[in-house]
């Protein structure tokens, strides 16, 4: 799980921005600052609904989500906000708000997704175009049904670096998009323009620790570069250096052929057996997003670079790190590690795509893997491009790219070193091939002080807790979620159909009165908040979110669960299989929302004290409640584990599961892997004992965390949920065994 780092202090507000506000944020920082960490760090502990999406299927895998076109299905010409003016399609191609629409085709699943969406991650977003940007927003404004409240009232979380390699947008289309756009930033989207976002920037850099190199860039970042400063860079300009033997560089150069001519001359000209590793591709994977190549050739000798981060403690390598092959076996590479006599042996690695859906019984956006791809985590490295280099790391560099510098180029090169030792310069560097754009330096100007983020903080917090209680008394979902029941039931063979619709009508009712009601109480609550936030008193306001707990949990349980408890009990005598997995969904989305309400909490104030818990009839205890309970904020993520895993110990198989919850098979794998991890299901009733032994077995080879290269070597035997169920398991097992100790 990717950490923070305590003493940095922005990372910590930035992070409690984004966890307890609404508030749009650009998380920014210069290269080797920690933004990788940070977005890792907020997928891993945020409780928001949560969306990864990026503008390359490379950035999308690397960071964990998906293509922005994917999913919000954008077009792929330019996107004119408002009506077209001055040019017709003939001169362009391009999109308005009328035609994007008329060519989306969301399911009714993604639909519900985006209706439930709370955070939209956007990586990379210094080469998102600002009409991409919004058309995103009219996507959002449009299937919330929010039209007045920029990306349709998600919050958006963007990251990236302006100050490296720009936006790519064709002559053509920036004729047309001029009309519109100032730049083709981002924040000069209209969305932007709107609600602009809080500008935070990560300063502690962790890639480099050279003071007179840091300042060398932060000036070249910032347009501010001197000439002693270029006078010193250039007194590393080596034009004849290609490298020595004891120390291995890899060059950076600025197009794809070049880089691929020095690694493909460099491999020919090495003595020595040709082996070609050819990539696994499972299910959907675009070969465009393959983070490696397909076909791995390797010699014994080779340069490689690392692709991914070890996750194993102490950390021997990391995303960029120089390696050289000196053995090669069928299923694995022995390497040797730059600047140190340490050898390793490396597995093969899975990369994973996937995709987003709304599990409407948790009330949670999920992810579903769709699709794999498995190959050694390496390339070759004697050479790679300027824009591939971006957030790798290397200790020794050459940096060859003519005159061609494009906006953010000097930077991006420059700052992929850890200092001035290591680096060579086949061109030397000018004035004129510093280039930062002034509107990206104009932008920056919105930077937030620390003092000032603590004291903003405050204030969005208290606006997101009393959003939150407003949402929270919204009885929209609820009569959704009786509407969609009674669709279901019309079309299905059920033994006693009467019986049944008198059900659905009868709950029907009750959740119409409860809206009526909470309709009212919203009015109320309204009122009650603005008392709050002008003068600080919260008596009243505690009084009335009391009583109204009280009353909505009492009604959920006692007009509403224990009824249809009793109708499911007739239905499971009648033998109805699938209605009575459908009436067992039904009322676990009743118990989610009793316990939402009953959790429901403003800032360090909770609504349930003295009152009944309900929530303890669920198991068969009954007890008052004699301190509050600790708020959640919003159902935990693993209450949608707990409903597979009840049905699971029900007696019902992954597959019945699946259909009985409108989620795919590995989904539900997913969720008894993570049972069996926090210990809430035994492992032998998940896993069979020959394929646990045989799991383990490869784990002592190969170790705890290698689930690809476990995964090749058991093939179909095991799944990956079987897989990662017993190394959950195991490291369970340690930590208790660890806190004995």
């Amino acid at each position: 799980m990717a950490q923070p780092d305590s003493a940095n202090v922005v990372f910590n507000l930035a992070a409690d921005f984004v966890n307890q506000t609404n508030r749009h944020i650009f998380l920014t920082g210069k290269a080797g600052t920690g933004k990788t960490t940070f977005l890792k760090y907020i997928k891993e502990n945020t409780r928001k609904n949560t969306v990864i999406v990026a503008p390359t299927g490379v950035a999308a895998i690397n960071a964990g989500g998906v293509t922005m076109h994917s999913f919000f299905q954008l077009p792929f010409g330019p996107f004119v906000p408002g009506t077209k003016r001055g040019f017709t399609d003939d001169i362009v191609s391009s999109t308005d708000r009328h035609s994007l629409f008329r060519n989306i085709r969301f399911t009714n699943d993604k639909k519900a997704l985006l209706q439930e969406l709370e955070l939209l991650i956007i990586d990379e977003v210094s080469m998102v175009r600002c009409d991409m940007l919004d058309a995103m927003d009219a996507i959002l404004r449009h299937f919330r049904n929010k039209p007045l409240q920029p990306f349709g009232g998600v919050q958006v979380l963007f990251i990236g670096d302006l100050y490296q390699l720009p936006p790519v947008i064709p002559e053509d289309e920036w004729t047309l998009l001029s009309q519109y756009y100032n730049s083709p930033f981002f924040f000069d989207a209209k969305a932007i323009e709107q609600q602009p976002p809080l500008y935070i920037e990560l300063k502690k850099i962790y890639r480099q620790n050279e003071q007179e190199f840091i300042d060398i860039l932060n000036r070249i970042r910032n347009d501010k570069v001197e000439g002693e400063d270029l006078q010193l860079l250039n007194k590393y300009y080596r034009p004849e250096f290609k490298g020595n033997e004891d120390e291995e560089f890899i060059v950076l150069t600025t197009h794809n052929r070049k880089a691929d001519d020095i690694n493909a001359s460099r491999l020919a000209a090495m003595p020595g057996k040709l082996h070609r590793f050819e990539g696994k591709i499972e299910g959907d994977f675009s070969d465009k997003a393959l983070p490696t190549e397909l076909v791995l050739q390797l010699k014994v000798g080779a340069q490689v670079m690392f692709l991914k981060n070890d996750i194993a403690q102490p950390r021997r390598y990391y995303n960029g790190k120089i390696a050289t092959v000196t053995e090669i076996d069928e299923d694995e590479i022995t390497l040797l590690l730059s600047g140190s006599h340490e050898e390793m042996k490396l597995g093969k690695e899975t990369w994973r795509n996937i995709r987003y859906h709304f599990n409407a019984d948790e009330n949670s956006i999920e992810e579903e893997e769709i699709g794999s791809f498995t190959q050694f985590p390496i390339r070759l490295a004697w050479a790679i491009t300027i824009h591939k280099s971006q957030g790798l790391t290397f200790e020794r560099a050459i940096i060859d790219a003519g005159y061609a510098f494009a906006p953010g180029q000097v930077y991006v090169a420059l700052s992929r070193c850890t200092s001035l030792e290591g680096l060579v310069l086949h061109s030397r560097i000018g004035f004129g091939s510093i280039k930062t754009d002034p509107r990206v330096i104009e932008f920056a100007r919105q930077e937030s002080e620390p003092n000032e983020m603590v004291v903003l903080l405050e204030v969005e917090r208290k606006k997101y807790q009393a959003s939150f209680l407003l949402h929270l008394f919204d009885w929209y979902k609820m009569q959704a979620l009786i509407k969609s029941h009674a669709i279901w039931i019309e079309d299905k063979k059920i033994p006693d159909f009467d019986a049944a619709l008198k059900m659905t009508r009868y709950l029907s009712s009750v959740i119409i009165q409860q809206a009526e009601v909470a309709a009212k109480f919203t009015v109320q609550l309204h009122q009650l908040l603005d008392v709050v936030a002008q003068t600080g008193e919260t008596e009243q306001l505690e009084e009335r979110i009391t009583k109204a707990v009280g009353y909505f949990t009492k009604s959920i349980y006692e007009e509403m669960i224990v009824p249809l408890r009793e109708h499911t009990e007739e239905v499971k005598k009648a033998k109805a299989k699938k209605y009575h997995l459908q009436l067992m969904s039904l009322e676990s989305d009743f118990w989610v929302k009793l316990q939402q309400v009953w959790e429901c909490a403003y800032g360090d104030i909770h609504f349930n004290k003295g009152l009944t818990d309900y929530l303890a009839k669920r198991t068969g205890t009954d007890a008052p409640v004699a301190a509050p309970a600790k708020a959640k904020g919003k159902v935990e993520k693993g209450s949608s584990r707990r409903g597979s895993l009840e049905l699971f110990l029900g007696g019902k198989t992954i597959g019945e599961i699946a259909t009985a919850r409108n989620l795919a098979a590995s989904t539900i794998e997913s969720h008894l892997a993570q049972c069996v991890e926090a210990g809430e299901l035994e492992l032998e009733k998940f896993v069979p004992e020959g394929i646990v032994k045989l799991i383990m077995n490869h784990i002592r080879d190969l170790g705890a965390t290698a689930t690809g290269p476990i995964k090749e070597r058991t093939g179909d035997a095991a799944s990956f949920a079987q897989i990662r169920a017993v190394q959950g398991w195991l490291q369970r097992k340690q930590r208790e065994e660890t806190l004995q100790e």
